[in-house]
């Protein structure tokens, strides 16, 4: 059965991309080319491809279990993969937070943004790159991320639980500097919000040298006992809510760091594209 057929007779998943954001999506995607040496359109539906991707990421399925009517699983995890390792998914993440952005009478690039960390773990096939979290008491990888105050995710960066917050943070600000469509995305940035596991003075320092970054800790206090909303905390937090929505994000299941950060962001495109 072709492609095609496929595609015209399956039901739908819950977690296919919609019409309005299959156009924003495509938008930002590279030209695909045939793998053949002859040239000629690609042999598979890259949508249908893109369904794939997301049903993996939504229920957190292995890619040799993805259902029959979906492109073969060799063939959408070839797609994954490479975009992975040519910072694909990165652009089409910057690309859906300006249009969102933009939407909601905003400029694109933000000027304010919140960094945190969350530490999870991982599998028995979990690869390089894993640690042991004393504070949490979790063994598996550590996932900083940068969003912005409408909590749309800016960056992230993978590494070993055993990181500390303060070394994870210069090398998430590193990392956007190398990366030429974060620091396009994070150029206007002015002020980041932190917790206090990223005060001191070497990493405002830091911060200030390398991005011109104002970072101001925002501190919980003991006068009140409970839970309570910390200003603007709260938006990172959700954040990691909206992350740990999709099921192959509940745990670190990648063996590569790259493929577990290309999870994150197509975790938060999945609910990008849902919003156009």
């Amino acid at each position: 059965m072709s492609t095609t057929q496929k595609k015209q007779k399956r039901k739908p998943y819950p977690s296919d991309i919609s019409q309005n954001g299959w156009k924003k999506f495509k938008q930002a995607m590279p030209v695909v080319k045939s793998a053949s040496k002859c040239g000629g359109r690609p042999a598979a539906d890259i949508k249908e491809v893109i369904n794939a991707i997301f049903y993996v990421v939504k229920t957190g399925c292995s890619w040799r279990s993805l259902p029959h009517d979906l492109p073969c699983w060799q063939t959408v995890y070839g797609y994954f993969n490479r975009w992975s390792r040519d910072g694909t998914w990165e652009s089409i993440n910057c690309f859906l937070v300006k249009k969102l952005r933009t939407n909601a009478a905003r400029s694109a690039r933000p000027t304010a943004g919140i960094l945190d960390s969350q530490s999870v773990k991982t599998t028995a096939c979990g690869g390089r790159h894993r640690g042991y979290d004393a504070g949490k008491q979790i063994k598996g990888r550590k996932r900083f991320i940068l969003t912005a105050t409408q909590g749309l995710l800016l960056a992230v960066w993978v590494c070993a639980a055993s990181v500390s917050e303060k070394m994870g943070a210069k090398c998430l600000l590193r990392y956007l500097r190398r990366s030429f469509v974060l620091r396009e995305l994070c150029s206007q940035v002015e002020l980041v919000w932190v917790d206090g596991g990223y005060r001191g003075e070497d990493l405002r320092r830091f911060a200030k040298r390398l991005w011109g970054w104002c970072w101001q800790v925002v501190l919980r206090t003991d006068e009140r006992k409970g839970f309570r909303v910390l200003p603007r905390r709260w938006v990172v937090e959700r954040t990691f809510a909206w992350i740990l929505h999709a099921r192959r994000l509940s745990k670190d299941y990648e063996k590569s760091r790259i493929n577990a950060q290309s999870m994150v962001y197509l975790a938060m495109i999945s609910v990008m594209v849902k919003r156009f």
